[in-house]
């Protein structure tokens, strides 16, 4: 009798085409994964580097003056108004999404299915899968936002919890979070909206799921991407304040803690808005350099309503035949769509996290395949 046997991790899928890319004079121009490579800013490594919090051990809430910068970052990004005791600090988002299932499923084991977007970060469907509980995938409509509608009655009943990620990864879009909250409102199940690329909003305001009421619902955000500390694993969650509670409490046991330098310069981070207006920029013109060079190789490409993401159509559908053939031409390595579910197949994701002379080299290489 055998047991769960982990899968291959997703990404892994795509070493043939690293290889093949990196073969290239120059190497691989890797966008792939979603890694931030900028520096992150002066003072949040100056704040790193005191070696204030070393010796003892981190509260795993977050400490008091990392709590407060949330609520007051929250307050100035979305001008919600949260209390600190509302709010937790996370080893990263990663591991709250993994995670929270299996937790909220103490708590209420009566209900087994974790609801997620069809067409997603894979994490959403591997933390209900790590809690053996039901993963069941949530339609998008023809702008990639969740079509609840859709969801099976049976399935809403038995729902622990409902995944939402405004702006979305891979596609981009915006959700309608008053129209989600309130359907979760009305079935009591709880949203988690993840927006850890809110602050990469490029149509609209930046919105919180917060703004719509505290009751049954979480944000979760990340210091990521808005200020290049994914080394430094350090995100949080802000909401309803009973969910709120209830996950400090438990991951108190699990010893799930942020170490103490971490939240120190996350502390730093958050009251820094000009880095994080500056890195907006920088995503902002290497979408729009890449989706020109992509239009020039022969690609349909749009920009993305939100996030750091081009979702791309493969031109003649086959996207595992495209990133190969990208790989090998330009050296380009996109990740495609079925690694974000069934309804991704045929679409291709480029995340623009590498520095601009690396989307240099790309259009050096596209010119010699094109000729003058």
């Amino acid at each position: 009798m055998t047991g769960w046997e982990p899968p291959a991790y997703p990404y892994e899928r795509l070493e043939p085409a690293r290889r093949k890319a990196a073969a290239l004079p120059g190497g691989a121009v890797d966008l792939s994964i979603g890694t931030p490579v900028d520096p992150p800013p002066a003072g949040v490594v100056a704040a790193l580097a005191s070696g204030e919090g070393v010796g003892g051990y981190p509260p795993s809430v977050g400490t008091p003056a990392l709590r407060e910068a949330v609520a007051g970052w929250l307050a100035g990004t979305f001008g919600v108004d949260v209390g600190a005791d509302a709010v937790g600090v996370c080893v990263g988002t990663k591991e709250l999404v993994a995670t929270t299932p299996q937790w909220l499923h103490l708590r209420r084991p009566d209900r087994d299915t974790v609801l997620y977007p069809a067409v997603s970060y894979p994490t959403y469907a591997m933390g209900a899968e790590l809690a053996g509980l039901r993963a069941v995938p949530v339609p998008l409509d023809e702008r990639w936002r969740l079509d609840l509608s859709a969801v099976d009655p049976a399935d809403a009943q038995r729902a622990l919890l409902v995944w939402v990620n405004s702006p979305a990864n891979p596609a981009g879009a915006i959700e309608d979070l008053t129209a989600v909250a309130g359907w979760g409102r009305a079935r009591g199940v709880p949203i988690f909206s993840d927006e850890c690329y809110v602050e990469l909003t490029w149509q609209g305001s930046p919105a919180t799921i917060l703004s719509t009421g505290m009751d049954g619902v979480v944000a979760v955000h990340s210091l990521s991407k808005r200020s290049n500390l994914a080394g430094l694993r350090v995100g949080h969650y802000a909401g309803d304040g009973e969910l709120v509670t209830f996950l400090r409490e438990v991951r108190k046991h699990v010893g799930m803690m942020v170490p103490g330098p971490a939240q120190r310069a996350a502390v730093a981070a958050l009251a820094d808005t000009a880095h994080a207006a500056h890195q907006r920029e920088t995503y902002r013109r290497r979408l729009a350099r890449m989706a020109g060079l992509l239009r020039s190789a022969g690609a349909s490409v749009d920009l993305p309503a939100g996030g750091l993401y081009l979702w791309v159509r493969a031109p003649g559908g086959d996207a595992w035949a495209w990133t190969e053939q990208l790989a090998g031409d330009l050296g380009v390595v996109g990740s495609p769509g079925d690694l974000y579910g069934p309804a991704g197949a045929g679409y291709v994701r480029f995340a623009m996290v590498v520095p601009d002379e690396r989307l240099d080299l790309v259009a050096e290489r596209l010119a010699t395949l094109t000729g003058p």
